[in-house]
Formats: structure tokens, C-alpha cells, sequence
């Protein structure tokens, strides 16, 4: 039988994808690493179909490498960079055409491998990454869910400050960050307890759309992290340090600590449940535990890292990562 030949799709320094291949090879499978980033410059695909309709080897090639995608035997969507235009295009329209047309083509290579893949095809883990969507899913799972309003209208927005005495947080729909072009800073916004100074502010919400969010009480929060049929659940003691109470993200890991967590069997179940129904083989649920003990579901992020989560509790995820992707042979 053929060793195991795993497709990991991902950009430079990522150590996350470092530690699985590593596992990996280990334990004889082939990996190859590719970053669409480098598409087309230093690397060149090709797809063909034959008169009939068979389809010809479809092929990487970079430099004197060549890959046959049809070895593939598991393919993993990591961190991966988009492809960029080729530097000998000078006009810029063009060169953002070809950048689309290069994505375009991508994407729709790996949608249609035939083998298994983490977290999902591309198409699927995009699409369960909608925020409104996981909690309307979560809610008739029935997990408990904060009070939420999604709105561009800043008269809603005041009406459901009011209406929550002022104890609410803010955070984006979608992605988190903003990257300003030119001078090469990023921008992130986490979850933000809303002040008194942001209601002055909060016309700018005609702009765009902001969810808004009761405040709920914390006596932990939990990070469930998923693959395939495992559970690996960490707590997070984050109320512990100011940095952290609002948003854990704002990592503050000396005085935080962090724990492997058993999940009650019926939160458990309604964990599993979520990832299978957005069809997702990976993933990472957050969850507020309250003080009275109610599980509070946030968000579902499909594609997250878990290095610091492993680090700090000893839970196996790369090993389960890699065993999931091996199954794929």
C-alpha cells in the first residue's frame, strides 16, 4: 500500500502546520507543503479533461518538483496566503484580475479532490463561518445564547444599550482586523465592552454592521476544540486579569490560567452535533460557562490555532490533527 500523502496549504511561519507535518513524517507519510502565495510565479498548475471527459493528471510544478494532486490522499487548509499577480504586470487592474482569476482557479481545484479534507472543502468551512447562522444553529441545538443584535441602525444599537442597563460588548460580524495597505499596519478589534464615549460614536454604525451583545457573566470560559469525533475542552480562567475578562484573546498566559475542562455529556453531544451539522472534520467553539453554570455558546471558529491551548494543558490536538489526517489514506 502507497504511504499517506498529505496536501498542506499554508503561508511561511506557521508552527501550527510545522508540529503536525513534523508528526507526520514521523510517521511515514508524505508532505508536501505549498502556498498559493507563491502561485504564479514560482509555481504552475495544470488541469486538463480529455475529449471524453477524463480528466488528466492534475499536476503542481515548482522548479524541478512536480506533484500529482490525484496522490493525494488528505489535504489540509491551514493558514495559506492568496496568489499573488505576477510582478511583471504593470497595470494594476490587470493585475488584480489575474490575482482573482488565479484564486478562482484554486479554489476550484481543491473543491473537487477526491479525498478527505480539514476542516472542510473551502466552500463549506467559508460558509459555516457565518457568525448570524451559528447562532441561529447553536439556539435550536439548544445551547444558550447571549441576547445579540446584528444592525447598521445606531436607534436599535441605543435601544438595546438601554435596554441591557449599558452591559453590552461590541465585536465584528466578520473578520476582526483591518489591514491599512501601504504602511503594512494591521488593525485588530476584539470583543469591547461598550463606554460611555462610544455612544457618541455610534452613528458611524450606518457604515457597517456591528453585532451587539448582552454582557454575560463569567466564571470561566471554555475553548472547545474539535477533530473529527474528539473533544478536547480547555478552560480558561480569563475574569482572573483585567486584560482578559472582556475578550481572552488579549492573551495574558502568566497570570491566566488554563486547564483541560470535562464537558458535561449532553453539552458534549450538542458540541459534535454543531460541527457535524456545519459539516466541519475541525474546529474551535467558545463557550462561556456562568456562574450559575449555564454553557453559553459564542462562535465556532473553523480554522483555529490551539498551539497555546496544548501548550499550557498538555490536550493532544496535534496528534489527533495529524491521526485525522492520515485516516484520510
Amino acid at each position: 500500500m502507497p504511504s499517506p500523502h498529505v496536501l498542506v496549504l499554508t503561508g511561511e511561519d506557521d508552527p501550527h502546520a510545522d508540529r503536525v507535518c513534523a508528526l507526520l513524517a514521523g510517521r511515514g507519510a508524505r508532505v508536501t507543503v505549498f502556498d498559493p502565495g507563491g502561485f504564479p510565479v514560482s509555481w504552475r498548475v495544470e488541469v486538463g479533461y480529455a475529449a471524453d471527459g477524463r480528466m488528466t493528471p492534475r499536476l503542481l510544478r515548482g522548479g524541478a518538483e512536480e506533484i500529482a494532486l490525484d496522490t493525494v490522499t488528505a489535504l489540509w487548509w491551514r493558514r495559506p496566503t492568496p496568489p499573488a499577480p505576477h510582478p511583471e504586470i504593470t497595470d494594476p487592474a490587470v493585475a488584480a484580475h489575474a490575482a482573482r482569476e488565479c484564486q478562482s482557479l484554486l479554489s476550484d481545484l481543491w473543491e473537487h479532490l477526491p479525498c478527505p479534507q480539514l476542516p472542510a472543502r473551502e466552500s463549506v468551512w467559508r460558509r459555516s463561518g457565518q457568525k448570524a447562522s451559528q447562532l441561529a444553529l447553536a439556539a435550536e441545538l439548544g445551547f444558550a445564547v447571549p441576547d445579540t443584535l446584528i444592525t447598521t441602525d445606531p436607534e436599535s444599537f441605543f435601544e438595546f444599550h438601554e435596554r441591557h442597563d449599558g452591559r453590552v460588548i461590541t465585536k465584528t460580524f466578520h473578520i476582526p482586523f483591518i489591514e491599512r495597505v501601504g504602511d503594512g499596519l494591521t488593525v485588530t478589534r476584539l470583543s469591547e465592552q461598550v463606554s460611555p464615549r462610544d455612544l457618541a460614536y455610534a452613528d458611524g454604525l450606518r457604515f457597517c454592521p456591528m453585532i451587539v451583545q448582552e454582557r454575560v457573566d463569567k466564571r470561566l470560559e471554555l475553548r472547545v476544540t474539535v477533530v473529527g469525533r474528539r473533544i478536547f475542552a480547555a478552560e480558561i480562567h480569563s475574569q482572573v486579569s483585567n486584560r482578559s475578562s472582556v475578550d481572552w484573546r488579549r492573551y495574558d498566559t502568566r497570570v491566566t490560567p488554563h486547564r483541560p475542562h470535562r464537558l458535561p455529556d449532553d453539552v458534549a453531544t450538542r458540541c459534535l452535533t454543531l460541527m457535524e451539522r456545519l459539516g466541519l472534520a475541525y474546529g474551535a467553539i467558545d463557550l462561556i460557562l456562568t456562574p450559575e453554570g449555564r454553557h453559553v455558546f459564542l462562535e465556532v471558529n473553523p480554522n483555529a490555532q490551539w498551539l497555546w491551548v496544548e501548550h499550557l494543558t498538555g490536550l493532544p490536538i496535534s496528534e489527533a490533527i495529524c491521526e485525522h489526517l492520515l485516516r484520510g489514506a
